[in-house]
């Protein structure tokens, strides 16, 4: 039974701001991730996970304390990735988990809202739907064959989780009140929670409950609207994007993975516009 984690920061309980990210905070979110990592890996193992793996798929994607880390788990950290938040998955896995997510750009009352880029995307649609980090990252990992069985973060990001991905389980650890503020479970209570349904799931899966993947129809058109016209005017620039608005360029791609990477190009591209 082979588990897949990937990690992010703004969904993990007692977060709220990117000023915590920084600085003299920047040690205690550190180890909120890495713990919360460790309730997950625990969880999974106590279920009958047989081996772990952990991307660390926040910023930098250098957050984890790997001293700290459940020693049973493998850790996968730096960027760039090929498959940034989901790099490792392609390695084959029964499950995957989302620890520590966050909603859509433009979700409100969300906690620390976006979608791969705060500075870049506005908005991100994929078949003509808005979509958040974890559907995006749950159909890379439906590509590969691996079904997405947890997610945790606030209460907004598990509800849109459910809307894409009826089936899989969720933790909610926070009630977003603002974008910079939150009502959140004592981080023991969040990691406990955390750790049942990891060994609750990874047990429904030892037993033979099937999960299904989560694929798009093909082909993806991927659109992304920039925050200003002038990142849209940079994003135009990488071969095969249409430009379809003042601030909105579209891909189409008839391979996922490939659509995937061009959306980090444009991203990466809209992001150096000054």
């Amino acid at each position: 039974m082979r588990i897949y984690i990937s990690i992010d920061m703004e969904g993990i309980a007692g977060t709220f701001s990117w000023r915590q990210d920084q600085g003299e905070w920047r040690p205690q979110v550190r180890r909120l991730m890495t713990l919360e990592a460790n309730a997950a890996i625990e969880g999974a193992l106590q279920g009958g996970a047989t081996r772990v793996v952990v991307n660390d798929s926040h910023d930098t994607m250098a957050n984890l304390d790997p001293e700290l880390l459940h020693p049973a788990a493998d850790l996968i950290q730096g960027t760039p990735k090929p498959l940034s938040m989901v790099e490792g998955v392609q390695e084959g896995f029964d499950g995957a988990f989302f620890i520590g997510y966050h909603a859509a750009a433009g979700t409100a009352p969300a906690v620390l809202d976006h979608t791969y880029s705060d500075e870049s995307a506005w908005e991100i649609r994929i078949n003509g739907r808005p979509v958040n980090e974890a559907a995006i990252n749950a159909a890379v990992c439906g590509h590969f064959g691996v079904p997405v069985v947890l997610v945790t973060g606030d209460q907004v990001a598990c509800r849109q989780m459910q809307e894409w991905l009826p089936w899989v389980r969720t933790v909610a650890v926070k009630e977003p009140l603002s974008r910079y503020a939150a009502r959140s479970m004592h981080p023991e209570r969040a990691r406990r929670a955390i750790r049942e349904a990891a060994r609750a799931v990874v047990s429904e899966m030892a037993s033979g409950r099937r999960f299904d993947t989560f694929v798009f129809e093909t082909p993806v058109v991927v659109e992304l609207t920039t925050p200003h016209t002038g990142q849209a005017d940079v994003a135009a620039l990488m071969p095969g994007v249409e430009r379809i608005g003042p601030r909105t360029v579209r891909y189409q791609e008839t391979d996922y993975v490939k659509a995937f990477r061009a959306m980090r190009a444009m991203l990466v591209l809209a992001g150096s516009s000054r």
